[in-house]
């Protein structure tokens, strides 16, 4: 039986690429739907599936998050896993994608859980903007923000993995000077109508996607697939509704590359060295537990030598010595 995977938005389900890929439940907004309402849902879905898996955008409304939380705990119930993400609405999709792709195998809940922070590090994230004056999600520098009032000025704007600003030609969409989103010295300039400074790609093979808003531009297909070596055709779906609001501007085309193999994906979860959760009991990779958020605990310290004798008492907390077994506070909830 696979591990259901929810989302909080209609926008985060992509049309599978591959058979037998399976589909994600959609939890409707707080505000359509009743407290009780959202419980029943919850609990069909724990029938069916045993465990849920809820990918809801750090970008989400706060009532959306509250309302998760709400249903997890009214229902006591440590099946439910919150996944939070601060990829872009497109990368986002990406992401649930490829969650559900993992679903059809044979991995456990809570792997699925935490291999949704690996995952986020191999999905290239950025959009082309007509201004970022109001981009608030990636760092713009002071030099950005001024030079996004100027008539017919572009950026290409990497969120993820590590977050980068170029500042484009209005027609040729060449570079005509880049900085990093820091700001900092480090950001490469260029005023070469040929091709100047561009966004760091993945040294990985890709497909890119694109969701396309009101800016006109194939900056996407004509310059960065190129520069990225992305073989094969680029895919195309609807921008996502909350994409405007997440980029700050209307005037943009959202892409996203990813690995695309279910097989790949496979190979890179089952890779990780899987651990369990000292706390809930299950299992996981990375450094945190998806369902109940407590971190791994410190590797043991090395035994002592035998031709020593260890000095002081062992460790306390709150003045008494901590046995074998014994547990800290529980840890807070994702």
């Amino acid at each position: 039986m696979p591990t259901a995977i929810a989302v909080t938005s209609a926008d985060l389900v992509l049309p599978p690429t591959v058979p037998g890929t399976p589909q994600a439940a959609v939890l409707p907004p707080p505000e359509t739907r009743s407290l009780d309402a959202s419980l029943a849902d919850m609990q069909q879905l724990l029938a069916r599936y045993g465990h849920v898996v809820v990918v809801c955008p750090t970008a989400a409304p706060a009532a959306v998050e509250h309302r998760l939380r709400a249903v997890r705990a009214l229902l006591e119930s440590d099946r439910i896993a919150l996944v939070r993400t601060d990829l872009p609405p497109l990368g986002a999709a990406v992401l649930v994608r490829q969650l559900r792709q993992l679903a059809g195998y044979d991995f456990s809940p809570g792997i699925l859980a935490s291999a949704a922070r690996l995952l986020a590090h191999y999905i290239y994230a950025g959009a082309v903007l007509g201004s970022v004056s109001r981009l608030d999600h990636v760092p713009v520098s002071l030099g950005s923000h001024l030079k996004g009032w100027l008539p017919g000025a572009h950026f290409a704007v990497l969120a993820g993995p590590t977050p980068q600003i170029v500042r484009l030609g209005s027609r040729s969409g060449s570079a005509s000077g880049s900085r990093s989103a820091s700001g900092s010295a480090s950001g490469s300039r260029s005023g070469s109508a040929s091709g100047g400074g561009s966004l760091a790609g993945p040294e990985f093979a890709t497909e890119l996607l694109l969701a396309r808003g009101q800016l006109q531009t194939d900056w996407p297909t004509t310059t960065l697939v190129p520069r990225w070596r992305i073989p094969g055709p680029v895919h195309e779906a609807p921008l996502p509704a909350s994409s405007p609001g997440w980029w700050g501007t209307g005037k943009l085309v959202e892409f996203a590359a990813y690995l695309p193999d279910p097989a790949v994906l496979h190979q890179l979860v089952s890779s990780v060295r899987r651990e369990i959760c000292h706390w809930c009991g299950m299992e996981l990779i990375g450094d945190r537990c998806g369902f109940c958020a407590a971190p791994l605990p410190p590797a043991a310290p090395p035994p002592p030598d035998p031709g020593t004798r260890a000095l002081g008492p062992g460790p306390r907390e709150g003045g008494y010595a901590l046995g074998p077994g014994a547990r800290t506070a529980r840890p807070a909830l994702p």
